[in-house]
């Protein structure tokens, strides 16, 4: 016993490697755990090639992706037919919309060839600093670089036209998600932002048209800043690149024009300053980390927003220091200011308002800038929001102050003439004056609206979600889901279009051959916008021009030269360094150019050629 015992111990030391045997050949086998055999196959890893198709599945079913895609179909339908002909005709008219076609075809021309005459267009010869007598579009310049003449700038006016829809939809959607709305919410928002009945009128305006960059500006800062709505301000939420991007973006919209981009600044600054003295207030209850990278992207951003403003401003300093003319008065602004009654009137453009509204719209001065129907569906999805939303409810009164504060400035002297209101803006802030609708301001009262009536479809959505929770299996019947679409679908309804698409006039072959400085007969707003547009394959100087003025110059031009031709006439536009005259047959007639386009001019000393459609006199 004694021994077995040993040498059991014995047994037990070698087994356990005391000593330098221990750690050898006689360690016995660690069996294998049978249960392994159930166990799942471990997934392959996947190569780079398989690492990039799941990256781009993944950014094809992202949210903003979508949301992108979903904007651009929206906008090629909703604005349909402006893309079934795109290089022959223009939506609204050809008037406005050839201007702003040239607009961009000049600004690509000159960035091509000479960038520091950018301002000293080819047309209204011989003005200076010609380009800044309208909203110069100068954002667009890039796409201004591909192709020339003018079918490449209608073209290139209807994809741009198209895209703004787009943007527009989008920016408006993610501002409304980053402020915490759901998504069915958020898209009535962008929907309603972009297809509001009263911009079917602004389709001629691709200045006004062109208002994305603005809801777009607000989420990427709101982004950047780690703050929302519905959450406040978190700061571990902040990201500085959102910040750049937004002020980048903000710059970029204000490039487009001050037409809607001057009260963007003021809106910008005020909530900065609002923004900032809130944040101090409250820093000293609780320590509210702010960050020196986001400070400094914000004084980066602001400088660059700034600079940008400052540098777009000198041209029309120029121009209102050169031309008293175009300086506008509150006389001016009466003229445009709509009454109470335009909020409730939709334009001819409207599909499904449109001829309904025609008594309505007989009974205002100025029917094309007073019709500001923003919707009925907006206004009662807006009211419900005051009641069942997702905002809190100071928010929602704040929104209702700011369509309240905004639909007053809109109404100009109409509003107690504007003594308190318009008035003191229009003689104290900066820029005002050179704002000649006030309208216009239905842009700010259609963002809150369309935010009211996301917060209220948002809610509503939730409540589906916890009624649907309670199913089995826990999902939205198809009558649920249907209902939650109903808003978007009955706010898409009223912003659907009956927009005219007439036929841009053909140029001239004498605009492709003659050189300048020309004057095109018969000379008036209307008629010369199209004139620019033809410009666009030579980019000669032209006498010719239409803007948001008349430069007494030019005045004096269409008055004198409605005896051309004659000795007066053309010793006058020699005087101006006129070259050449073309006179289009086909827009004399009932004219006096009708009797004397065939007269004899050789004790003129000018010499008169057929080109076309046109008599080219040469000077």
């Amino acid at each position: 016993m004694f021994r077995r015992s040993r040498a059991g111990q014995d047994g037990a030391g070698k087994g356990r490697g005391d000593g330098p045997a221990g750690d050898g050949e006689n360690k016995p086998a660690t069996e294998a755990d049978p249960w392994t055999s159930f166990a799942p196959a471990p997934e392959p890893v996947p190569g780079r090639t398989g690492r990039a198709i799941r990256a781009t599945g993944r950014f094809l079913v992202h949210e903003w992706t979508l949301a992108v895609l979903a904007s651009l179909a929206l906008a090629v339908g909703m604005t349909w037919p402006t893309l079934r002909y795109p290089l022959y005709t223009l939506p609204q008219d050809y008037w406005d919309p050839s201007l702003q076609a040239w607009q961009m075809a000049w600004s690509g021309h000159a960035l091509r060839t000479n960038p520091g005459q950018l301002f000293q267009s080819n047309t209204f010869f011989p003005e200076p600093w010609s380009f800044a007598f309208s909203d110069m579009l100068l954002g667009y310049a890039p796409a201004g670089l591909l192709g020339t003449g003018p079918d490449a700038a209608v073209l290139r006016y209807n994809i741009m036209f198209v895209l703004a829809h787009a943007m527009a939809t989008f920016g408006a959607y993610v501002l409304a998600r980053q402020l915490g709305a759901g998504r069915i919410g958020s898209a009535v928002a962008g929907v309603s932002y972009t297809y509001a009945p009263w911009l079917l009128a602004q389709a001629g305006h691709l200045h006004i048209v062109s208002n994305g960059g603005i809801p777009l500006a607000l989420a990427m800062l709101a982004r950047g800043h780690g703050w929302s709505l519905r959450h406040g301000y978190r700061p571990e939420r902040r990201r500085v690149g959102w910040a750049y991007a937004g002020w980048v973006v903000a710059a970029w919209q204000l490039s487009l024009g001050f037409g809607i981009g001057l009260v963007f600044a003021y809106v910008l600054a005020l909530t900065l300053l609002v923004s900032a003295a809130v944040w101090f207030w409250r820093r000293r209850r609780v320590r509210r980390p702010f960050g020196r990278r986001l400070f400094v992207a914000d004084l980066v951003g602001g400088l660059l927003f700034a600079a940008v403003g400052a540098l777009l401003a000198v041209p029309y300093f120029k121009v209102a220091e050169l031309h008293p003319n175009a300086e506008r008065t509150l006389g001016d602004i009466g003229v445009y200011s709509p009454p109470a009654s335009g909020f409730f009137t939709a334009p001819a453009e409207s599909w499904i308002w449109g001829g309904l509204h025609e008594g309505a719209r007989a009974a205002l001065p100025w029917h094309p800038e007073m019709t500001l129907l923003p919707g009925f569906v907006l206004y009662a999805l807006a009211a419900g929001g005051l009641f069942f939303s997702v905002w809190r409810l100071r928010h929602r009164l704040l929104m209702l102050a700011g369509v309240v504060v905004t639909m007053v400035i809109a109404m100009g002297t109409r509003f107690f003439d504007g003594t308190f209101t318009y008035a003191p803006l229009f003689e104290h802030l900066p820029g005002f004056n050179g704002l000649r609708t006030p309208g216009r301001m239905m842009l700010w009262t259609t963002l809150l609206l369309g935010l009211l009536a996301a917060g209220a479809v948002s809610a509503f959505a939730r409540r589906v979600r916890e009624i649907s929770a309670d199913r089995v299996p826990a999902r939205p019947s198809p009558w649920l889901r249907a209902v939650t679409l109903l808003p978007l679908l009955l706010v898409l309804v009223e912003g659907l279009n009956d927009t005219p698409h007439p036929v841009v006039p053909e140029q001239p072959v004498a605009m492709r051959t003659v050189e300048g400085p020309l004057l095109v007969l018969p000379s008036g707003q209307n008629q010369d916008q199209p004139v620019m547009l033809w410009s666009t394959t030579r980019f000669q100087q032209v006498v010719n021009g239409g803007s948001g003025f008349t430069p007494k110059q030019l005045d004096d031009v269409r008055r004198v030269s409605a005896a051309f031709p004659d000795q007066t006439s053309v010793d006058y536009l020699r005087t101006l360094g006129v070259r050449n005259v073309v006179l289009l047959r086909d827009q004399i007639v009932g004219t006096p150019w009708e009797v004397t386009v065939d007269a004899p001019v050789e004790q003129l000393g000018i010499t008169r050629q057929q080109v076309g459609n046109a008599v080219v006199f040469r000077l």
